[in-house]
């Protein structure tokens, strides 16, 4: 596809070394001192040339405003009220051109619409605005769904490219990308639009299909930003990484080019897009990912446990942290365990692959010993395990665990589980993960695990996601996994462990939200000193891009380790002059925080 000026009508091309980029005016912006335009400025598009950027996609250049901006100034009128019915449904706010699912983060971000949005409909349209933004030095930003805990799909005075309803899901049962004929085996997969989210995969994939696709935990988790920021899901530890089954990507980069990426074709973009951070290589519009057998049976094991002393929650945790390390290291088990202050021990562990009985006999050791110690513990909540038919595990009628979307034409399989509530909309206080190697639960280094989980634990909640780190899974999803650009730390990591806290939804212009900046202060420096606790045993730990700290001063090595300077370099390539820009992205040490100013 030719890159299209779009003001003037011309076709311009300057190739460099087989490539297609900017010509010299835009490799001169690009040197330090380059400033992108907002509105006012002089350099900002006419109304003219927005028409013209309209025309160009069919009518879909959409005018944006914040999502409580009908609340203002009558916030008792029926669109207020609209959307404070919904602000709590995560595929309402997905919905909205201005909505974004957490509502800020002290001293990070603020939700702020772009200017214009355009509603791509395919890769011709993301295509014009890439050259429109590019061509008047327009802040670019991209968005699926708007589930980024860092703001990343979010930047005030810039040109939204809105995907969201790129939603086509094609299946395969032989699929060999483009420019592999004959080079590689062909494999089962599907194809999806970049507006997709999980639960539509897994509705079309395992639910109607009888197979399984490596997705997100979260339904309403968008496709293309979870890819391209490597991916777990609850079955991550059978499976891998869900960028590791990344067959090939439709993508749009900075040049205006519609570019195919495999491990044939592009190979060096193709391996950027598994894991290298979602926003920052171009604008993905189409994935197709490898599928799976099914398991038989998908199952769980939860409940809460509380020890009636600090002695009693040792001997609780390093029991639990052995029972794991000898039962439950495996690929059948994921999901996570809670340490939490006042001695609480939170169960929420799912599996893939065993029947009911096989799941409480994996159980029974652990709950018997807990009901052996009634000295000790008190169960808050009654200790369960069981399994189900994997293939309805994604079903919402009847499952008291997901929560529908009961607005008018909403597909009846879109629903969010409801562990998941307290996410939709929150305001975030503070946020840390870090991967623990596996190396923690030799038997040698348990009490050195357990102490540092105990000691965390007296500030907050310490969340050990056992689903996302890759040791302990099958040897080929750890070696597609290190084929990927994510951290080499995930395939020796048995956990990543997260310390987040926040509030209730805060939203700029939503009636009579405030927010608590006494309790956010308080929050961020207790989530500082808990993760301490745990730097003392992994000083040097990784962090996993969409759930890390949006403060972190090593983000390079955290969250790509030795994989950066690579990733520097495909960036070099495709995206020379940076127009696409998100926070603690490849290659964005050169710019100012919010993108627009080139300062080295």
């Amino acid at each position: 596809m030719l890159r299209r000026d779009l003001l003037k009508g011309i076709a311009v091309a300057t190739v460099v070394q087989g490539m297609s980029f900017p010509g010299l005016r835009a490799l001169a912006d690009a040197m330090p001192g380059f400033r992108r335009v907002r509105p006012g400025d002089a350099a900002w598009p006419s109304a003219a040339s927005w028409r013209t950027l309209n025309d160009a996609v069919g009518g879909n250049l959409l005018d944006v405003k914040a999502l409580f901006a009908p609340c203002d100034p009558n916030p008792k009128n029926a669109a207020c009220g609209d959307i404070l019915k919904n602000m709590r449904n995560p595929f309402y706010l997905g919905d909205q051109v201005g909505g974004t699912q957490v509502s800020g983060w002290w001293k990070a971000w603020t939700p702020a619409p772009s200017v214009y949005a355009v509603k791509a409909r395919h890769a011709g349209d993301v295509a014009a605005a890439v050259n429109f933004a590019r061509d008047n030095k327009l802040r670019l930003v991209v968005k699926g769904t708007g589930h980024s805990y860092l703001g990343t799909s979010n930047a005030p005075d810039s040109l939204l490219v809105w995907t969201h309803f790129m939603r086509d899901i094609e299946m395969h049962d032989s699929f060999v990308g483009q420019g592999c004929e004959g080079k590689v085996a062909p494999v089962p997969a599907v194809t999806t639009g970049a507006g997709n989210v999980w639960i539509d995969l897994y509705n079309a994939v395992t639910t109607i299909g009888g197979r399984y696709v490596q997705g997100g935990g979260c339904a309403d988790v968008g496709v293309a930003g979870l890819v391209q920021s490597g991916g777990f899901g609850s079955f991550s530890k059978g499976f891998g990484t869900a960028a590791a089954s990344l067959l090939e990507a439709e993508i749009v980069t900075a040049d205006g080019q519609v570019r195919i990426a495999n491990a044939c074709t592009n190979p060096d973009l193709f391996w950027a897009l598994k894991g290298g951070g979602g926003g920052s290589w171009g604008v993905v519009t189409k994935l197709t990912l490898r599928t799976h057998d099914l398991p038989e049976h998908f199952g769980a094991a939860w409940g809460t446990i509380k020890a009636k002393s600090d002695d009693a929650f040792r001997k609780l945790l390093a029991r639990f942290m052995a029972f794991y390390a000898d039962n439950l290291f495996n690929a059948h088990w994921g999901e996570q365990v809670i340490v939490a202050p006042g001695n609480a021990f939170k169960i929420s562990m799912v599996c893939q692959g065993l029947d009911s009985q096989q799941v409480k006999a994996a159980w029974k050791p652990f709950y018997d010993w807990i009901a052996e110690s009634s000295q000790d513990f008190v169960i808050a909540e009654e200790l369960e395990a069981r399994a189900t038919a994997a293939r309805h595990w994604w079903d919402v009628e009847g499952n008291p665990s997901m929560i529908p979307d009961k607005r008018p034409g909403a597909p009846k399989y879109h629903g969010w589980w409801e562990g998941d509530q307290d996410q939709v909309g929150m305001y975030l206080h503070g946020y840390e993960s870090l991967w623990l190697p596996a190396t923690l639960l030799d038997k040698n280094r348990q009490p050195e695990l357990v102490n540092a989980l105990f000691e965390a634990s007296r500030y907050k909640p310490v969340m050990l996601h056992l689903n996302k780190g890759i040791a302990g899974a099958p040897p080929d999803a750890i070696a597609a996994t290190q084929d990927t650009a994510t951290n080499p730390a995930v395939a020796e990591a048995f956990t990543l462990v997260i310390i987040a806290d926040g509030e209730r939804p805060a939203y700029p212009g939503m009636p009579t939200a405030k927010i608590d900046e006494d309790a956010s202060r308080r929050d961020a420096r207790l989530i500082d000193l808990a993760t301490a606790e745990l730097f003392k045993i992994v000083p040097n730990a990784g962090s996993y891009v969409s759930e890390s700290n949006y403060f972190n001063p090593r983000w390079q090595d955290a969250y790509w380790g030795s994989n950066y300077a690579r990733l520097k370099a495909v960036k070099a390539k495709y995206d020379p002059d940076g127009l696409f820009f998100v926070h603690h992205g490849v290659g964005t040490e050169g710019w100012s925080a919010d993108g627009f100013t080139k300062v080295a």
